[in-house]
């Protein structure tokens, strides 16, 4: 009888003890000095266990200090040093991950995440996990080169289009973009921005660019070259006319019309004239005013 009612007990144990909220944290995380990371602290939130109280700490010496601290009256940040640099989720329950921002060498410790829970029974629980940050000044990464648009790289004329260097390092990252020229000739220098505007591309602008990235560490890198086509978007578009009358059309695409892009909102309406008549815009659109009976 003993033995059955201690298997009972340890039963009742055990399920007592899954049944309780169990934080999920990383061993140690790794950021770039200078830049941002995130510390994973999770739980899977259970029916009739109600948050209470968060509590981020830091090892300082031989103990620990909260750094972070939200309770029934919001969250509040207990060290100026980390002032408008610290910030834990919220929206997403079960989440309260910390986001530490522009790392120092001296950010590098033990963090603990702390969670208090209200239980069914009107108890408190208590959970904490501990993870290591380790900060590190990387060297910058060689940068990519994307475009903002679905184009690709080969765009009609009058489109606004960018080009985009990114690469990973600690930051400050410096970007310089370059045009190749002919007859081996030193690149030209058109910008000392990430991203390379066109605003609206033209045909002068089609050529070869790379762009370069420089951090605080490390020595400079290059992307690949990237060749940039702008076509002339007058000769996509072609109509023809017969019978002189007076309307006006909004410019719509027909079975006789073959379309090599899709008109966005990113794009800049450009059509140059044609034997139908001068392009315009009005309110926004684009129309097309002739003279001719039949549209196409």
């Amino acid at each position: 009888m003993g033995i059955l009612l201690g298997l009972l007990l340890l039963g009742h144990l055990t399920v007592d003890t899954y049944g309780r909220p169990i934080l999920e944290v990383p061993e140690s995380v790794t950021g770039p000095w200078k830049g941002d990371v995130n510390l994973p602290c999770t739980y899977d939130p259970l029916q009739g266990y109600t948050q209470v109280l968060v509590k981020w700490l830091v090892q300082r010496g031989s103990d620990p200090v909260t750094i972070f601290l939200r309770d029934s009256s919001g969250d509040h940040i207990q060290q100026a040093k980390y002032q408008g640099r610290l910030h834990v989720s919220h929206k997403v329950p079960g989440d309260v991950s910390l986001q530490l921002s522009t790392l120092e060498m001296d950010d590098r410790s033990h963090y603990t995440c702390e969670v208090t829970w209200q239980t069914p029974d009107g108890n408190q629980v208590v959970r904490d996990k501990i993870t290591e940050l380790r900060v590190q000044k990387l060297s910058v990464s060689k940068p990519t080169v994307t475009t903002g648009s679905g184009y690709g790289f080969t765009v009609p004329q009058g489109m606004r289009i960018s080009l985009q260097c990114q690469a990973r390092g600690s930051p400050p990252i410096s970007y310089i973009w370059y045009k190749q020229q002919t007859n081996n000739q030193e690149p030209i220098k058109v910008a000392t921005l990430s991203t390379l505007l066109f605003k609206p591309a033209v045909i002068a602008d089609s050529g070869s660019y790379f762009c370069t990235a420089k951090g605080q560490v490390g020595s400079e890198q290059h992307s690949d070259i990237v060749k940039f086509v702008v076509k002339d978007s007058s000769k996509l578009l072609k109509t023809k006319t017969e019978a002189p009358t007076t309307m006006t059309y909004p410019l719509k695409a027909t079975s006789t019309v073959k379309q090599s892009w899709d008109w966005t909102t990113d794009m800049d309406g450009y059509l140059g004239e044609t034997s139908a008549g001068p392009a315009f815009r009005h309110n926004g659109n684009m129309c097309l005013k002739w003279l001719s009976g039949n549209m196409f």
